[in-house]
């Protein structure tokens, strides 16, 4: 079975009959939910199986519950957390074992609704003049701390029984506009680039999915890299990622054009499959019939990324707790 090209998502709480025939008939490689999807944990539940009904087959759900401003689900149906910058700062030197720890009580709490993939990590490079909408969300200010850190989430996520998905492929750190709003244009050079913003990507260019970043870097073209067949050759040659690669939401303003020519572009530059979010059920149709089908070498992708799939290990959740605050104050392992 060849998935389709997309990942959407659903209006409300419970799919509507509309979104049940949609699903059924486009079969989207996967979905993403949002706050508007979750009322309780029983409804969570009920909306994925739903999801997965209309498919046929266990299909994945994907959150962006990074903690701090960009976490879906709250309490009480999961912890609430600290901006991640901030809470590797207060970690200190313990940094790496406290995000590991962040990031499996986060799976956890995933795994129990159904969900099984984030949008993280996220290790795009703060600089001075970053946007605001990113820097907090970032792991630290340097190559070598943001890969570190979206290794330890990684491991974190995956022990849980959460794939991850890597962030904002090739790199977002110096944009100064938000994307969702407005296209950024980076000017550094190949060199700066190569050394500072795709750096973290390339230690990490294993994990099983990725996300581009709506972002211009000027020193390889003039089109956003989700739709420019020379960024996405960087990505799979000079960073080394030839796995899943989905794009950010193209309802974000910083595309543009239709849907259906997004979507198109997004796919002929080298994207595997588009993700389109908040978006109105004619839109959704749109997209997915300019979509179709995976091609043969995103299908091998898709299946090779959810072949890593496994439900989590067994956890004394309690213990990961304690062993989380003693981290976090300064009292080693605990």
């Amino acid at each position: 079975m060849t998935f389709g090209a997309t990942i959407l998502d659903a209006e409300g709480t419970r799919l509507s009959a509309d979104e049940k025939t949609l699903f059924r008939e486009a079969d989207p490689f996967g979905f993403i939910l949002f706050a508007r999807n979750i009322e309780d944990g029983n409804q969570l539940r009920a909306l994925c199986d739903e999801m997965r009904e209309a498919v046929g087959r266990d299909a994945p759900i994907l959150i962006d519950q990074e903690g701090g401003r960009v976490q879906r689900l709250r309490p009480p149906l999961a912890r609430d957390w600290t901006p991640p910058l901030d809470f590797a700062q207060a970690a200190g030197a313990e940094a790496h074992k406290a995000m590991y720890l962040r990031y499996l009580l986060i799976a956890l709490e995933l795994r129990s609704y159904g969900i099984d993939v984030n949008c993280a990590p996220m290790v795009d490079v703060p600089r001075e003049n970053t946007h605001d909408f990113l820097t907090d969300r970032c792991y630290g200010r340097t190559p070598a701390d943001a890969a570190a850190l979206g290794r330890a989430v990684s491991m974190g996520l995956m022990a849980g029984g959460v794939l991850p998905v890597l962030k904002h492929i090739p790199g977002h750190g110096l944009a100064t506009q938000d994307s969702h709003h407005d296209l950024p244009i980076v000017s550094a050079s190949e060199s700066e680039l190569d050394q500072v913003d795709f750096a973290p990507f390339k230690v990490l260019n294993d994990l099983p999915m990725a996300m581009t970043a709506h972002v211009v870097y000027e020193a390889y073209g003039p089109l956003p890299a989700t739709m420019s067949p020379r960024m996405i050759q960087v990505i799979r040659n000079e960073i080394g990622f030839d796995n899943l690669l989905m794009t950010d939401d193209i309802s974000m303003k910083a595309l543009q054009g239709s849907y259906a020519e997004i979507t198109q572009g997004s796919l002929a530059a080298g994207c595997d499959v588009v993700l389109l979010c908040n978006a109105t059920l004619v839109e959704k149709i749109e997209v997915a019939e300019a979509a179709g089908l995976m091609t043969p070498i995103a299908q091998e992708r898709a299946e090779r990324a959810l072949a890593l799939r496994n439900q989590a290990s067994e956890v004394d959740i309690h213990a990961v707790e304690e062993k989380l605050e003693a981290l976090l104050n300064g009292r080693g392992d605990g």
